[in-house]
């Protein structure tokens, strides 16, 4: 990788990691904010709603995974976005 290349992927780094998206499960009881980087920025449980263990549990699963799955399509659509930019030499 030369020089600009590793310049033009540490800026996406840094857009990625200011990227976040939120995500809801159980009717808002749950809310992840993960960043472009996959990094779990925010987790926030409604205490009025989130009593039933086997419930939250599910609440989780499906907030983690819905919230892995939108860090992981900003991360690609920033790549493709930034693909043009970059020149791999291919």
């Amino acid at each position: 990788m030369n020089p600009k290349q590793a310049m033009q992927m540490r800026k996406m780094q840094k857009e990625l990691a200011k990227e976040v998206a939120e995500v809801e499960a159980g009717d808002g009881a749950v809310k992840i904010q993960i960043n472009g980087e996959q990094k779990v920025k925010d987790v926030t449980l409604d205490p009025e709603r989130t009593q039933d263990q086997e419930k939250l549990e599910k609440w989780l699963e499906s907030a983690i995974t819905q919230a892995i799955s939108k860090s992981q399509q900003i991360a690609a659509d920033k790549m493709k976005s930034m693909g043009g930019d970059l020149d791999l030499g291919m």
